[in-house]
């Protein structure tokens, strides 16, 4: 009873922290907390506590009270909890939920959640946030529409930058800033900075049968709603969840997780909600490890697309089962804004299998941050634009080695290694993506360690390329926010030829799932610009043929792997989808086989396989399947 009391006490103190903008503890150590007290007592009241007390005299009604949501770690526990229904999935976002009150189309109130009964006026802020819609597009109705405050990376940087000017004290962390932001008395001005994405509309004067068309109604009303899947399988739910993974760790805005929502609204009346959560929504979340490091060392990668991007070197921490030595920094623009330098104690964390990534400072040491004025690869001078440093040199050997080597991979040209890339563009022989199908046999055999069979491979794997199939081609591009799996809706959502790419517009890609205005705009532009690539590639024989998969016992299974293998894993997973399977980044009930070479391996995926009675079988073992 002791260690249940003091466990409450923790949680609620850490609770009024985060909703006042000033937490002491990550996500990661919080969610600890409240799973170690469901532990010893499931139904303690504080786990049932939404939001916080409200701190202001300014305590506003919701109609509908604003739950909280009940969460899951693995896949297996949503596909439990979905039981084969239809979902909807979109990302979690790490802000303050708000409350928007609508009356003949018109805004008349925003609150904050509060505890989930009463909220804070918060009207004057709202007014400022750009997303916010004042008049409901073609809907003059009455309704609540409720989503997410948060700030994106680029807003922070330059919020940073005024709150300095003013003299207040400069926000900590890009988490942080948006509740310290609502709950501020002064200065509502710097609420501009802050975006709102819509994810909830209640209404008695429209009926809606599905979540999905509920979130399409609210984009036409003019706000902005968060990447909608809708799901009916568990396939398309793992890669929506190793995407909110890399998004973790790359997006331009901080989420926590995902949401799945049932996508029948019948069901949502029949399901109902507990004090605490709806039944009828599940919050998927990434266990994760927090701990303290030093920073050793910087590096700056270049991008193909100019940008350059910081990792630290950290002294080597063990977080989740892995050693770390190296931590995202994202961007210039966090290098400045935290001022990190050598010598400087940071907490990082990492969530299940994403990439490690920097929380905070914990302990600053002398000095200020620095950044190269010159590209590491070119020696041009870089330039900075907000929150990102670019090299504006096309020609820039680093820039022009990952468009290529991009390519290598995308299309598999297994054979041709970085190292050999890396010599033939040293030679000048390689400047272009289409100066590869310019080689010729006897300029391979000038290279190290390349004899006569090897040429020959490299060869007929260049000349095999010619023929592939639209999508491989459209990720091999290299277009920004053109993964597998994007160039893969747009094909199937109609744009099968080469003719319609090139007629694809930003207002085309917004229709298709997956793609908001923002990676829509990206996308489009970016092809725009591969257009004379393009060009090239057909001028020199390109075709595309209709993927067309033969019968075999991989067709259709899905395959996860783990552990080291005999050649590169993008090279195995082009073989699995080239023999028509389907590749997994993680082991559950829906999984068929798990690839690996290790006959005890002590990683989580083959005690997770074992526990799951999930075939396992040998690299060996697959290419006797597909043969």
């Amino acid at each position: 009873m002791n260690k249940i009391k003091i466990l409450e006490e923790k949680i609620l103190l850490h609770k009024a922290h985060y909703y006042q903008g000033s937490p002491i503890i990550s996500d990661v150590e919080y969610d600890k907390l409240e799973d170690e007290l469901r532990a010893l007592d499931p139904d303690n009241k504080v786990l049932n506590l939404v939001g916080t007390i409200i701190g202001s005299n300014a305590k506003v009604a919701h109609a509908q009270k604003m739950l909280s949501l009940n969460k899951v770690y693995e896949p297996d526990e949503l596909e439990s909890w979905r039981d084969g229904k239809e979902v909807l999935s979109t990302y979690k976002i790490d802000g303050v939920s708000c409350s928007l009150i609508y009356e003949a189309g018109r805004l008349v109130m925003a609150k904050t959640r509060g505890d989930g009964s009463f909220g804070e006026d918060i009207s004057a802020k709202a007014n400022w946030i750009s997303d916010v819609v004042g008049t409901l597009k073609g809907n003059p109705i009455a309704a609540e529409v409720r989503g997410e405050i948060y700030c994106t990376e680029e807003n922070f940087f330059l919020l940073a930058s005024e709150m300095d000017k003013l003299g207040l004290e400069k926000p900590t962390s890009q988490r942080n800033i948006v509740a310290g932001l609502i709950g501020r008395k002064d200065h509502v001005e710097l609420a501009r900075y802050l975006n709102f994405q819509a994810f909830e509309l209640i209404t008695d004067d429209i009926k809606i049968k599905t979540e999905d068309e509920k979130i399409k109604l609210m984009k036409q009303m003019g706000f902005s709603v968060p990447d909608a899947i809708v799901h009916k399988k568990i396939t398309t739910i793992e890669e929506v969840i190793n995407e909110a993974r890399s998004f973790m760790a790359e997006g331009e805005y901080q989420i926590d997780g995902l949401v799945f929502t049932l996508n029948e609204i019948a069901l949502h009346d029949q399901l109902g909600a507990t004090a605490h959560h709806p039944r009828y929504k599940m919050a998927f979340k990434y266990r994760g490890d927090a701990k303290i490091t030093t920073i050793n060392e910087f590096e700056w990668g270049v991008s193909r697309n100019g940008i350059l991007t910081p990792v630290a070197i950290v002294e080597p921490v063990e977080l989740s089962g892995a050693e770390i030595r190296r931590v995202t920094l994202h961007n210039y623009g966090m290098v400045a804004q935290y001022n990190l330098k050598l010598g400087d104690k940071i907490e990082i964390v990492r969530s299940g299998e994403v990439i490690p990534k920097f929380l905070s400072v914990v302990e600053s040491a002398p000095g200020h941050f620095e950044y190269p004025k010159k590209c590491p690869s070119c020696d041009q001078e870089t330039q900075i634009e907000t929150i990102r440093l670019f090299c504006k040199n096309e020609k820039c050997p680093a820039q022009t080695k990952e468009i290529i080597l991009n390519f290598i991979v995308r299309m598999g040209i297994d054979n041709l290694s970085t190292k050999r890339l890396e010599e033939m563009m040293r030679q000048g022989v390689v400047e272009k993506v289409t100066d590869l199908y310019k080689l010729t046999k006897e300029t391979l055999l000038t290279l190290d360690k390349t004899k006569d069979k090897l040429a020959d491979k490299i060869l007929q794997e260049i000349e095999k390329s010619r023929t592939v199939d639209l999508i491989t081609f459209l990720s091999a591009l290299g277009i920004s926010g053109g993964a597998y799996n994007k160039c893969e809706k747009v094909v199937l959502a109609g744009f099968n030829s080469l003719e319609k790419i090139k007629k694809l517009t930003s207002g085309d890609l917004v229709q298709i799932d997956g793609f908001a205005e923002k990676s829509a705009n990206d996308f489009a532009n970016s092809l725009k610009e591969k257009r004379e690539l393009i060009k090239d590639l057909e001028t020199i024989g390109f075709s595309f043929k209709e993927k067309i998969v033969a019968d075999n016992p991989v067709k259709g299974k899905k395959i996860c792997i783990t552990g080291a293998l005999s050649e590169k894993r993008s090279v195995i997973e082009g073989k699995i989808r080239e023999f028509g399977g389907v590749v997994s980044t993680s082991v559950s009930k829906a999984t068929d086989y798990l690839l690996t070479n290790e006959t005890d391996s002590a990683s989580g995926k083959y005690k997770k396989a074992k526990d799951l009675n999930v075939t396992i079988i040998t690299e060996e073992e697959f290419f006797k399947m597909v043969n």
